[in-house]
Parts: structure tokens; sequence; C-alpha cells
């Protein structure tokens, strides 16, 4: 059943209450922020809606009439049971706010998140965070379906549908093991040379498949791989075992590199395997809560990152990620209250 169009409006209602208090239009106008004009003339219309005068006007000031203390009485029940329904409302603002749901591709999932979580958890230690890991066409596919309220992505633009923001920058390398032969080369490898090399990359859909097929594209595209795999740690498995060349995310080979587990390969100048790391949330719409806490969080905690991609080797890894995501399929970050799960990628 609709309200009856003589039932005021809550702002009418809590100024009358205010005028019974004070005891004066002028005082209670000063008090909600309005000019008494306004005040004044919010009153009569409200007595006209009613049908009844509410106000007894004198030089010293404004009472509710008769009828106005019976209206004052029933505005007090109202108004108070607006103001319990305002505090329900914030209470549940609250506890969804409490709430995080993340997913990420595994390179920023395992490079970069764990120290983006470690600053959300120092600044907002109430605040429970779900990390999922998946593929950029994946995570962008969570993202759109509401089933994430934020996303991580590699590539060179947002995927469809969504608006994003780069947070980092990354570089594609190509590694060997030491034994192979490129491991010895002493001219840079070419765009064609490595189009036309089966190497051991990661599956379609991924955004180190998508960067370097882009890259390759000039050059009659890559040639098929020799192995598909779903994460960075099998890649870097395969290179050490000396399957083939692998191409995959400078974070990822840091340690390896530095131990001289694996070797890079240097590349022409001409080929450009950059690429940046990006948020990403739904197109018209703008994190908030702890979505955009943690997206603010992400700028602060790796400058280094977003400058141009392979200056000073290993700078985002190490200034950004603080270490590696657990491996286990459940992680809890002190006080962040994190979960991390790993999805199937294939």
């Amino acid at each position: 059943m609709a309200l009856s169009p003589r039932v005021p409006e809550l702002g009418a209602l809590e100024l009358l209450l205010a005028v019974d208090r004070l005891g004066s239009v002028g005082q209670a106008a000063a008090e909600l922020g309005v000019s008494q004009p306004t005040a004044s003339a919010r009153i009569k219309g409200m007595e006209r809606q009613i049908g009844v005068p509410l106000l007894e006007r004198s030089p010293r000031g404004s009472r509710p009439t008769g009828a106005g203390r019976l209206v004052v009485e029933w505005a007090r029940h109202v108004v108070e049971a607006a103001k319990a329904l305002d505090a329900g409302i914030d209470a549940l603002r609250e506890r969804r706010d409490a709430k995080l749901t993340v997913v990420a591709s595994l390179t920023v999932a395992e490079y970069l998140m764990p120290g983006w979580l470690l600053a959300l958890s120092e600044a907002s230690p109430g605040t429970a965070v779900t990390l999922r890991t998946a593929n950029s066409a994946e995570v962008a596919g969570h993202v759109l379906a509401g089933d994430a309220d934020l996303g991580f992505v590699e590539g060179p633009s947002p995927p469809p549908g969504l608006a994003g923001a780069v947070v980092a920058a990354d570089r594609l390398v190509v590694v060997v093991a030491p034994g192979h032969p490129w491991a010895r080369r002493r001219t840079p490898l070419t765009g064609a040379e490595l189009a036309a090399t089966p190497l051991v990359l990661r599956e379609p859909g991924s955004g180190t498949r998508e960067v370097l097929e882009m890259a390759l594209a000039p050059f009659g595209g890559a040639t098929r791989p020799r192995l598909e795999l779903a994460s960075s740690t099998a890649l870097k498995a395969a290179a050490m075992t000396g399957a083939g060349p692998v191409c995959l995310s400078e974070l990822a080979v840091t340690e390896e590199l530095a131990s001289r587990r694996l070797v890079e390969v240097p590349l022409e100048d001409g080929l450009d395997l950059r690429r940046p790391l990006r948020a990403v949330w739904p197109a018209g719409q703008r994190p908030g809560g702890p979505a955009r806490e943690l997206l603010v969080l992400t700028r602060r905690a790796a400058p280094a990152a977003r400058g141009p991609a392979g200056a000073g080797r290993g700078a985002a890894g190490r200034g950004a990620a603080g270490g590696r995501a657990a491996g286990s399929r459940t992680a809890r970050a002190p006080g962040a209250g994190t979960r991390t799960t790993r999805t199937p990628e294939s």
C-alpha cells in the first residue's frame, strides 16, 4: 500500500522536531544548515500538505499547536525508525566492505600480490581477502561475471568490457638451461629466429602468450610451441631440464638468473617484449571500499615497477613482491585474513 500524499518528507519532520526542541524556527534552521526563509517555507508547506496548522508563532518564538504536538510525537517515531534504518544500512555496508575478492594472473599473484596484500593487511587489518588465480582471459571473465571485486591482468590493453589502470610494468625474457647452445650466444636473437623456434610457452589466453604472439606477428608469427604449460613454475622446470627455450616474465626468474640455473638470451632491440600489468574492473564502475584501497596501495608499493620495463632488472620483483605467494592451495597472511585459491588454468 502506497503512502498517502499527506505524509511529509523526512527532512520536514526533522525540521519540525528541531523547532519543538529549540522553540525557534531560526535556531532550528541554523542547526540543520538551511536559511530561516527556507525553513519557514518548509513548515508552511507541511501545514498545507497535512491540512492543519502545526505551529503557533509569537515574538518569543514558535511552539506546536494542539495538532502540532500530535504530529511531533508521530514524527519522532518516524525519524527514530529512519535513524535505525540508516545505522543498519551502515552496518551492512561495513560488513560488505570488510570482504574483498581478487582474481589475478599467475605472474601478478605469485610475484607482486604478496607485497600488496601485506600492505593492505597493515592498513586495514580487519579486511578478509580471497585471492584466486587464473590466466588473464579467465580473470576478465570472473570480473565481468561479478565473481571478483578487482582483477589483475597482463597485456597491452584492458579486456573488452573492463576499465583498468596500469599498476606495474614487466618484461618477458627468453631463458635457457646453461647447457643450451643459446646460453653461449654472443649476438642478439632476432625476431625471425625466435618466431621460427619451437618454444616452451604458457597456454593460450595467458597474458604472457598474448604479448609474445603480438611481438612476433611482424616476423610471421610464432611457430607451433614445443610445449604448453599452465604456470611459470612449470615453465622454469622445463627450461632447467633442457626442454627448450622458454619465454616468461622477468619477475619469475630473478633467482634462477642470479644463480645461473637459467641463462637469459639477449634479444635484438626491435623485439619489444615489455608489457603493462593492470588492475581491471567493470567498465562504467569505480572500485570502492577495500578494492579502491588495494588499488591505491599497488601504486604506492611498486613505483619502480611502473617505469620503463626492463630498467633495473628485477626491481619490480624485489621492491613490490616481498616474496612469492604460498604454493599451497590456501594460505593466510598475518593479520589480513587472506585466502589464496589456485584455480585450474588448462
